[in-house]
């Protein structure tokens, strides 16, 4: 009997030594192939990065990727909770995808860090939103310093042609809304796909209504195509694109067709030319050096800065979540995760601070965005307005 309860005792000893030492495990959901390659492939870069601990504690990743596919971005996210039996998801890197799998984050209570841009992801923060989490900059944010750098600037007329899809609403709906507030006219609202190879209609309708500057809300390569065209047809005005143009392929691509592109942009892209006072500015140089070292010079990204900031985000979260005493690998640690993640503050990362809390799973301020355009084939710092 004596032996039996010694026995008993030993494995539950050994049990418990390992589930103090279980590792973090981390689901990573990226578009690497397909149409949104451009920023998935940063993404990924970046994430080759991490460092192999989290909180302290030892960390796993898993890295899938969903070809830019919404349908494959579910398909993944239950392949991660199901059998991977991961603490967290990092991606996806589209707004369409990150919406496809919040059904998924929330019947399994796993918290998602999504390297989606729009605020639909995680607005309101309820229900099933309560689960999701995101790196990049609310659309409305990166309006705000946009439309003030068009109002500054004399702009009184903006043509807008974006995405047809959740990327283009959002900030179209943004945008719109600004723009009238600031007293800036859109006098022509044109939509297109990011597979689309041509939009030379679009880009007559747009010239036709004489705007002061034209607004392209897409991102990635994608987003090239409608400047190429205005640039060929000889559109004289001001080109606006958003932060999701921060690619190195889109600077490729375009050539001289994007020199002198302005657009709104988190820190970590323009980090070498940041004022020295930027709050972000030592963490985006000291991300940017190793990045580079790694890879190549100037080949930064604002998704390649996201995807730094989320484990920065996760690093901070997950050791306040082991302080509760929930282990790694179950339930109880998922839930102690997603509200640290909720109750982060003052997180400086490369592109911003972040302050979130049960209201905002962004947690960013005006620190978190400048106004950046393209200079000699380089994106550079252009002020903050």
């Amino acid at each position: 009997m004596r032996f039996a309860l010694r026995a008993a005792a030993m494995a539950s000893a050994l049990a418990m030594a390992c589930a103090a030492h279980a590792q973090i495990k981390v689901g990573i959901d990226l578009s690497t192939t397909g149409p949104a390659a451009s920023i998935g492939i940063p993404s990924k870069n970046t994430v080759l990065m991490w460092p192999a601990t989290l909180g302290g504690q030892k960390a796993e990743y898993v890295i899938l990727d969903d070809a830019s596919d919404p349908s494959g971005a579910v398909r993944n996210f239950k392949k991660l909770t199901s059998e991977d039996k991961v603490d967290v998801i990092v991606g996806p890197n589209l707004t369409a995808s990150a919406l496809a799998v919040l059904d998924v984050i929330a019947e399994t209570q796993t918290p998602m860090v999504a390297l989606a841009a729009s605020a639909v992801i995680v607005e309101p923060p309820e229900g099933k939103r309560q689960w999701a989490f995101k790196m990049p900059q609310n659309d409305s944010h990166m309006a705000t310093v946009l439309t003030q750098h068009m109002s500054d600037n004399g702009i009184k007329t903006v043509g807008f042609i974006g995405f047809a899809d959740s990327y283009g609403d959002s900030w179209w709906k943004e945008f719109s809304n600004l723009a009238e507030a600031r007293k800036i006219k859109v006098v022509a609202n044109e939509r297109f796909a990011r597979t689309d190879t041509s939009v030379t209609g679009q880009v007559l309708k747009l010239m036709a209504s004489r705007p002061d500057a034209i607004l392209i809300a897409g991102a990635g390569t994608p987003a090239v195509l409608p400047q190429k065209v205005l640039v060929q047809r000889g559109y004289k005005g001001k080109i606006y694109q958003t932060h999701g143009i921060a690619t190195d392929e889109f600077l490729r691509i375009g050539g001289k067709d994007v020199e002198g592109t302005l657009f709104p942009t988190g820190p970590s892209v323009v980090a070498k030319e940041l004022p020295a006072n930027h709050p972000s500015k030592k963490v985006a140089l000291d991300f940017v050096t190793a990045y580079e070292n790694k890879y190549k010079v100037d080949s930064v990204t604002q998704f390649a800065g996201d995807a730094w900031g989320a484990y920065l985000l996760l690093d901070d979260a997950t050791g306040r979540a082991l302080k509760t005493g929930a282990k790694p690998g179950t339930p109880a640690f998922r839930v102690a995760l997603r509200e640290a993640l909720e109750n982060t503050r003052e997180l400086v990362i490369p592109n911003g601070v972040m302050n979130m809390n049960a209201k905002d799973h962004v947690g960013f301020d005006q620190r978190s965005r400048v106004m950046g355009t393209i200079r000699n084939g380089k994106f550079s710092y252009a002020g903050d307005r």
